[in-house]
């Protein structure tokens, strides 16, 4: 009989929790320069955001979510991007970047094809949106009871912000929240199926718990 190497559990907070704090606080201390900077000079990066089915709105796919139309709307991403993030840290730098890329990309490209041709869309809310969908279903994937019931509260307490995937309210993209929550879904079945891979840890560039 051989011995086999003992899996990781999953974690549910972060093992340290003021270095997670400081980084998620430097990423949205970037937004809030750029955003400041863009109102002291005529908002002028709002223009590279996502234009859909335009070649050269592609380009939005990387700068949209670090873009905001005004500080109001970067205040109302402010504190999900925090607490979602620091919760996303648990499991490591590593699979916090992997998770956020998944996200990232698949929330710019649905929006690039889904979206009407006539928007720009900008904004880190189909981020937030995503990692909160990762924080909800990623326990079930990998039957973690603790991860379960850290998604039980994320849903009593932000399970609202969900609604917002649905065409309810001029003016939100509701395609970059729908998209960033399917790629929330997919980084997630990705976590779930390199855990069941038998990956002891995340390794780089990988996304196992």
């Amino acid at each position: 009989m051989t011995n086999q190497p003992e899996r990781q559990r999953p974690r549910v907070l972060p093992q340290r929790p003021v270095r997670a704090a400081v980084q998620m606080t430097f990423m949205v201390a970037v937004l809030w320069a750029l955003e400041l900077w863009d109102q002291l000079n005529g908002e002028q990066l709002d223009q590279y955001g996502i234009v859909p089915h335009q070649v050269d709105g592609l380009d939005g796919v990387l700068w949209a979510p670090l873009l905001h139309g005004d500080i109001p709307h970067l205040m109302s991403n402010t504190v999900p991007l925090l607490v979602l993030g620091w919760l996303l840290l648990a499991n490591g730098v590593r699979q916090f970047v992997a998770v956020t890329a998944t996200v990232w990309i698949v929330a710019g490209l649905g929006t690039w094809l889904i979206a009407s041709g006539s928007t720009v869309h900008i904004g880190a809310s189909g981020v937030a949106f995503g990692w909160m969908v990762f924080l909800l279903v990623r326990g079930f994937f990998v039957r973690s009871f603790a991860q379960i019931l850290v998604a039980v509260v994320l849903f009593f307490y932000w399970g609202g912000m969900l609604w917002g995937v649905l065409p309810t309210q001029p003016l939100i993209s509701w395609q970059g929240h729908l998209c960033g929550a399917l790629g929330g879904l997919f980084a997630a079945w990705l976590v779930a199926r390199s855990t069941r891979d038998g990956a002891e840890k995340a390794a780089p560039g990988t996304l196992s718990a």
